[in-house]
Order: C-alpha cells, then structure tokens, then sequence
C-alpha cells in the first residue's frame, strides 16, 4: 500500500528508469538536430535533403533489425545489467559523436547517430517492459503516463539544444559538455534500476535476427487483445511522426511564423502530449480504461480535420512573423489551441493501450512481446512517412493531409469500437 501511494519519481523502482530513458531520449534527439543543422549549413550542401532523409532512416532502421534481438537478451537475462551494458556502450558511441562534431565530419556523425539506434532499439523492449517487473498493475498507467509525457519533453529539449549548438557551425565544446554529460548521467542512472532477474531462463537467443522478428510478430499476432493493443499503439506512432512533420511547414508557410514560432508550437505540443498522458493516468485511477483510448482517437480526428479546414485555401505568407504577432491573430490561437487538443488527445490514446500491452503480455514474453511492438511502430511511421513524402510530391497540401489524417483516425475510432477487448 505504501508503493501505492508513494509518488512514482520518488519510487527507487521507477524514478532511476525514469531518469535514464530521458536523459538518453535527449541524446538521441540532440544529436539528430546537431547533425541535420551541419548538413543544411554546409558549404556545397546541394545533397542536403537526401542526407537528412538519410539521417532519418539510419536512427530507425535498427527498430526492425534488432528489436527482436532486444527483447530476446530483455527476456533472458537481467534487464537492469543489460540496460548498464547499453548505457556503458553509449558512452563510447558518445564519444564518437564529440569526434564527430570537432572534425565537423558528418560521415563520423552518421556513424554516431546508428550507434545511437542500435542503443535504443536493444534498449526499447527493456525500457517499456521492466516497468511491470517492478511495479503493480495499479501503477502501470501513471508510469507509462511519465515516461510518454518526459519523452515527448526530452525530444523537445534536445532539438532545440540540439539546434542552438550546431547554429553558425556550433560551439564544438558546448556539444561535447553537453553530449558526454547525458550520456554518463544516462550511465549513472542505470547503475540504480533494482535487478529484475530472469524472466526466461531457458531461452536460447536467435543469432537470426529474421527469424527471431518473424516469431515475435507471429506470437503478437496469435494473441488477439496483444495485436489490438500493436495496432493502436502503431497508429499513435504514425500520426506523432506525420504531425511532427509537418507542423513546421504549416506554421511557416500558411500561418506565418519564423522559426521561433514554430518552436514555440514544438514546445506547445510536447507539453500538451505530457498533460495528455496525465490525465490518463489521473482518469484509470490504477485501471487500464481503454475507452480512454477511444475518446482520445475521436479528438485526435475532431482536432485534426480543424486545423485542416482553419488553413484550407490559405495563401502563403511571404513574410514569417514573430510569435507574439503569430497568437495575436485568429488563425494564430485557433491552431494553437488544435495543436493542444490534438497533442492532449495523443496522450489520453496512447497511455491505456500501452499499458494494456504491458499487463496482458507473460513475464516471461514481455520484453519480446514490446519488440514485436516497437518493430510494428516503425513499419507504420516508416510507410507513412514515405506516403506522405510521395503525396507532397503529387502536389497534395498539408491542410489536405491533416484532413485525410482527421478523416483515417475516425476510421481507426469506429474499429477501436467495434474490436476493443476486455481491459482485465
């Protein structure tokens, strides 16, 4: 009863857990702007988009190679030892990227940024499936609520650090403070997430990374609440990534704002998705409330198809205005206040689905059952980064794509409906 009532982030069992994924999510995405800001302020930079896209590909290609790999090692041997190896590893790939950033050398920076992948995607399945090890399923909404809404915070943080370091070719020493200091906090904070134990003792880890991915998709998909709560979960993924994307554009383009606007909409929108993921947990009270996830699709739909239809025949602003101009205008506050709602609505979807996943996988399945998972994620966000690219190109508008994003999220709500399983 007393875990129960403690504050999570004062919980010796979450709070190290906690720490560690933030600090490393801060990495991961402070690396990413540092190397995509080198390579759009390079001298000669004609390639720049391709080796943006390029960057983009070599941090997630990991999650479909080794993602199985991951929850295999998560399953059979001590999660927390794994996760001080990983984090020990980070260092070193650390390391490198401070080579890389002192050299200005984007081939070095590339390497870095898939040491980087291959950390999180052996990570990931640790990450989202030791919370169970440690905590009651009471608690698993309010944790998964903390780690959704300190991640969306930590990408924020680390883009615009990320981006403030590398502007006019970057302070090389700053990075280097910077990059090394989360990477051994990230280390340290391993060091204190209690031992799980094993959760398969017996398992025998597949050198074949192929067969082991076609196994876990095939047990995922054997277990019909477990692929339910893979396709929700996907879903989310695939519509952060796409709104992600193409915020910047809308807000510079059709609503006029400079490049401190738009980070000021980023930030807006990562704080909104942790107020989301709050009141999650604040609604299942220690539950897995799954028409929560319900009600946060039907909004997401609502918030969408507004700021598609606010920005529809929209000209282009040849001027960007600055953001105390931007919130003084309608369209200004009306996306706005759509952005908040759709990020609050991301947070109320993903939170109970994820947590369903993490109670209804085995102990001795779980990390297994979150690669499988985390391989599905990046399907989705890969082919729907991919479509939309390919329709921008066709000339389709970005109010059209969040249209088409409102019209497909009410077509996922009615199946939500229609095949929610029973939480318990």
């Amino acid at each position: 009863m007393r875990m129960l009532m403690r504050p999570l982030l004062l919980t010796p069992r979450f709070a190290p857990l906690f720490w560690c994924q933030f600090f490393s999510a801060f990495n991961d995405n402070f690396l990413k702007t540092s190397l995509v800001f080198l390579i759009l302020f390079r001298p000669g930079g004609g390639d720049s988009g391709a080796l943006i896209t390029l960057a983009s590909a070599i941090f997630i290609a990991p999650y479909f190679f080794l993602s199985a790999l991951g929850g295999e090692i998560a399953d059979r041997y001590d999660k927390a030892r794994i996760a001080q190896r990983l984090k020990l590893a980070e260092i070193v790939i650390a390391f490198i990227a401070v080579a890389g950033f002192l050299l200005h050398s984007v081939p070095v920076l590339f390497v870095a940024l898939a040491g980087f992948g291959i950390i999180a995607a052996l990570f990931g399945p640790i990450k989202y499936g030791i919370l169970p090890d440690h905590l009651p399923r009471a608690r698993l909404p309010g944790a998964n609520a903390l780690v959704e809404g300190a991640t969306f915070i930590a990408i924020l943080t680390g883009t615009i650090t990320g981006g403030l370091a590398a502007k006019d070719g970057g302070d090389a020493w700053a990075f280097s403070a910077l990059v090394m200091s989360f990477a051994l906090a990230c280390w340290i904070a391993s060091l204190f997430i209690p031992p799980t134990g094993e959760g398969a003792p017996h398992l025998k880890v597949t050198a074949n990374i192929a067969t082991s991915t076609a196994a876990m998709l095939r047990h995922l998909r054997a277990d019909a609440r477990l692929w339910w709560g893979a396709m929700v979960t996907s879903w989310f993924w695939l519509v952060g990534i796409v709104v992600m994307a193409l915020l910047p554009t809308l807000i510079k383009a059709l609503i006029g704002g400079d490049e401190e606007t738009v980070t000021v909409y980023l930030a807006l929108f990562s704080i909104a998705v942790g107020v989301g993921s709050a009141l999650a947990a604040l609604i299942a009270r220690g539950r897995i409330v799954l028409n929560t996830t319900l009600a946060g699709a039907v909004l997401i739909g609502i918030f969408s198809l507004d700021i598609g239809l606010a920005t529809f025949g929209v000209r282009p602003v040849q001027t960007p205005m600055p953001a105390s101009q931007i919130f003084s205008s309608p369209l200004g506050v009306r996306s706005a206040v759509d952005f908040a709602g759709l990020a609050i609505a991301g947070g109320l979807f993903i939170v109970p689905a994820f947590a369903a996943v993490q109670a209804w996988a085995g102990a001795d399945y779980r990390a297994r059952t979150v690669a499988a998972v985390n391989v599905l994620n990046a399907a989705f966000m890969t082919v729907g980064t991919i479509a939309v690219a390919i329709l921008q190109k066709l000339g389709v508008t970005v109010p059209a794509l969040f249209l088409a994003i409102g019209v497909a999220t009410f077509l996922v709500a009615l199946a939500i409906w229609r095949t929610m399983p029973k939480a318990d």
